[in-house]
C-alpha cells in the first residue's frame, strides 16, 4: 500500500508540475506575442481556437524586438534578407526569402533585423497548441 501511494504521490506532482511548466510557457510566449512586442511590423490578419494568422512587413533596417512564434507555415510574398538571432541559443543567421515559397516552422524566439534593401512580407500560420478538445 505505501509504495502505490509512493507511487500515486510522485505522478501527481509530476502532472502537477507539467501543469505548470505548460501554464508558464504560455505566459512566457503571451508576453513574447510578435503583435504585442512588435505592433508596427506584425498585424494579426486572423485568429480562431485552431491558429493564429499574422502578417509581418519589416521595412528595410528594421529592427523588430525579442518575440515568439508557435510551430506553423510561412508564406513568403516578397524577395527579402534578414538577420535572425535566435534565443537562447544566441546563434545568429542571415537568411534569403524568397517570394512565392513557403515553409514550416518550429517554435522559436528570436529577433530580425531587416538586412537587405527590399521590405520583408510575409504570412505566418501559427498553429495553436496544444489542439483544442474535442
Amino acid at each position: 500500500m505505501k509504495l502505490i501511494s509512493a507511487i500515486l504521490f510522485v505522478s501527481v506532482g509530476v502532472v502537477i508540475g507539467a501543469v505548470g511548466t505548460l501554464a508558464s510557457t504560455a505566459a512566457a510566449r503571451e508576453e513574447l506575442d510578435p503583435v504585442k512586442v512588435a505592433p508596427t511590423t506584425h498585424k494579426l490578419l486572423f485568429e480562431n481556437q485552431y491558429v493564429k494568422v499574422i502578417e509581418a512587413k519589416i521595412p528595410p533596417g528594421v529592427h523588430d524586438a525579442k518575440h515568439s512564434h508557435n510551430k506553423g507555415v510561412l508564406v513568403f510574398l516578397s524577395d527579402y534578407d534578414v538577420k535572425m538571432t535566435m534565443f537562447p541559443s544566441g546563434e545568429t543567421k542571415v537568411v534569403h526569402r524568397t517570394a512565392h515559397t513557403a515553409l514550416w516552422s518550429d517554435p522559436l524566439v528570436h529577433e530580425t533585423v531587416n538586412v537587405g534593401k527590399t521590405a520583408s512580407d510575409a504570412i505566418r500560420i501559427e498553429l495553436k497548441d496544444p489542439p483544442p478538445a474535442k
